[in-house]
């Protein structure tokens, strides 16, 4: 019973660490994409800046401010101002100038390594000085750039003063393009780029690793999780394996006290005086209780073979014309006493299961019809098939059950009472034995109501395999 329940668990306690593990990896990945989009426009900013005072342009107080912040990144612990010198070749990063009263090489022991970094971040990027008609007017020192000049970006430029975009050309390297429109200088706009090639091949790698990683993290929390959910369930687990074996020991010690009592009692009452009516009615009362006593005793035990899987089942095609056919001439007898009617519609197709047990499930819902149909009423039988399945519908016109009950008709010991007529003496295992010996041959059981206006229990059962054909020889 609780093996379906540890796997339930066990996928909750996964998919939780995968979900904490997505997020994790997620905001790693996203953090370093974010870091080196950042970067890279700080350093288009930073190169514009250099190549607009190069061409002898006005530069724009927000490439300043941005010039600014690379120069406060790149020489941590330095002044953060600086006058960018052009360089001597369009494409090529000029040296910046030491600080007044500082010797030209103090900054190089100072933070070599951090300049490095800085200067590759620049060596990547490529300078293209634009015409109107986006016409490259000088063209950019040692290898050609990864990209032609963008006329869109160009055109945007021109209007709106300068343009942030993404391009992916042909060559399939994505490149971060700025673009600023130029008032002097000679050229109507300057456009910087930086490939994204490294940066993708790096995110890619990353992607890799976390994707790798989930995956064995997934394998060891998917046993862990296996593990703890066995741990948490085990005091549940032998708690229930108690209740079972005192139902089932139970169970066996009454049912020796009960058919003695039971014995006793009809003897008693064969015994009687015709006059003693009295005495007669008290020993036919013992005689009704034990039988409910026995029948409850058999419910349980039922149950709890249920339970343990201990049930026997013989499973076999069973053939619904017949087994329906048999079993509405012997309920319709009963149902004739008390003025009920049982018909049925076109009863065809064959399912597999164990056709004791399927008579048992079929009897007990038609129990329930018939107590709860007044006379009058009518009880329905019928079959219709429902792809690799064949649905038994049992409607009747009886009272019905509220909506509020539904969920529960299968639980132990649950009795819709507000919803029926007076006490009809069951015990409340019915449902719940049907329920369970339909799902132990892989079948459903529906229940479907309309208080006032009567109830429809349906069963769904897988089809039996049809039969190989047998090959036939022709003379």
């Amino acid at each position: 019973m609780f093996s379906g329940l540890r796997l339930r668990l066990t996928l909750l306690y996964l998919v939780t660490a995968v979900v904490l593990l997505a997020l994790v990896g997620g905001g790693v990945y996203g953090l370093l994409g974010y870091y080196f989009e950042q970067s890279t426009d700080l350093a288009l900013q930073h190169r514009m800046a250099q190549e607009l005072a190069r061409f002898g342009a006005a530069v724009p107080a927000e490439l300043v401010a941005a010039d600014r912040t690379w120069a406060s990144r790149r020489n941590s612990g330095l002044p953060a101002t600086r006058t960018p010198r052009p360089p001597s070749t369009a494409g090529q990063e000029s040296e910046d100038p030491a600080p007044p009263g500082q010797p030209p090489d103090a900054e190089a022991g100072e933070s070599g390594a951090d300049e490095e970094a800085y200067d590759a971040e620049l060596a990547v990027i490529y300078t293209l000085p634009l015409a109107r008609g986006g016409q490259v007017l000088a063209a950019p020192v040692g290898s050609p750039p990864p990209f032609p000049p963008d006329a869109a970006a160009l055109a945007a430029a021109l209007a709106a003063g300068h343009d942030w975009r993404t391009i992916h050309p042909a060559t399939g390297q994505s490149v971060r393009l700025l673009t600023y429109r130029m008032a002097e200088g000679g050229a109507a706009a300057l456009q910087v780029g930086r490939p994204l090639g490294d940066q993708q091949r790096v995110l890619g790698q990353l992607l890799a690793v976390l994707l790798s990683l989930g995956a064995i993290s997934a394998l060891a929390l998917g046993g862990a999780s296996w593990g703890l959910a066995g741990r948490a369930l085990r005091p549940a687990q032998e708690a229930w394996d108690r209740q079972q074996a005192f139902v089932a020991n139970a169970g066996h010690e009454l049912r020796t006290p009960l058919t003695l009592l039971r014995a006793s009692a009809e003897v008693a009452q064969r015994r009687l005086p015709p006059g003693a009516v009295e005495d007669r009615a008290l020993l036919g009362d013992v005689l009704q209780e034990c039988d409910h006593m026995n029948r409850l005793v058999a419910d349980l035990l039922l149950l709890s073979r249920l339970d343990a899987g201990r049930l026997p089942l013989t499973p076999e095609p069973v053939p619904l014309t017949a087994l329906l056919g048999d079993i509405q001439r012997q309920v319709g007898r009963l149902a004739a006493a008390h003025s009920i009617t049982v018909t049925s519609g076109a009863i065809s197709g064959t399912v597999r299961g164990d056709p004791t047990r399927l008579r048992q499930v079929l009897l007990i819902v038609l129990d329930n019809a018939l107590r709860y149909t007044p006379p009058g009423g009518r009880i329905h039988l019928s079959t219709a098939r429902q792809g690799r399945e064949m649905a038994i519908q049992i409607a009747d016109t009886g009272t019905g059950i509220a909506s509020t009950h539904l969920p529960h008709l299968f639980e132990r010991f649950y009795r819709a009472d507000p919803a029926r007529h007076s006490d009809t003496g069951g015990t409340g295992l019915g449902l719940a034995i049907a329920h369970a010996l339909i799902r132990a041959q892989h079948g459903h059981i529906h229940v479907t109501s309309t208080l006032g206006q009567g109830t429809v229990v349906t069963l769904l059962l897988p089809l039996a395999a049809a039969p190989a054909a047998v090959p036939q020889e022709f003379n």
